[in-house]
C-alpha cells in the first residue's frame, strides 16, 4: 500500500496510566478514537520511569499498589487529520502534553 509514503507528521500525546476518561483508561480511549477517525495508525508506549509537569519523578515501585507512570502515544498520519483528531480529542486530555513534528515514510507493508 503505497498511499502512507512520504513525508508525514508525527503527533505524540504524554499522558500518564492513572488518566481516565468516562471512568475508563485514556489511552485506551484515545486508542479507540485513532481507529474511528481512520488515521493511519497508532502506538502505546508505558514508560518506566518519567518527570512530568509537576516535576515529580514517576518510576516503577514493586511496593506500590498504584503506579503512576508514564505513557505515550504515538500518531503517524497527514498534518491536516492529525491537528483535526488533536482537536477533537482536546476535551478528554485534563493533564498532558502534545508535541508534533516531521517524520518521513519509508516503508509500509501489511496483508
Amino acid at each position: 500500500m503505497k498511499r502512507y509514503l512520504g513525508k508525514k507528521k508525527i503527533a505524540r500525546i504524554y499522558i500518564d496510566n492513572q488518566d481516565k476518561y468516562e471512568g475508563k483508561p485514556l489511552w485506551e480511549v484515545i486508542l479507540k478514537k485513532v481507529k474511528e477517525y481512520g488515521l493511519a495508525g497508532a502506538t502505546v508506549f508505558k514508560g518506566v520511569a518519567g518527570i512530568g509537569a509537576h516535576s515529580e519523578v514517576r518510576s516503577f515501585n514493586v511496593w506500590m499498589l498504584a503506579q503512576e507512570l508514564p505513557v505515550v502515544i504515538e500518531i503517524i498520519d497527514d498534518e491536516e487529520k492529525i491537528i483535526d483528531f488533536i482537536d477533537k480529542i482536546d476535551d478528554m486530555v485534563e493533564e498532558g502534553l502534545t508535541t508534533i513534528s516531521d517524520t518521513e515514510v519509508i516503508k509500509y507493508k501489511h496483508k
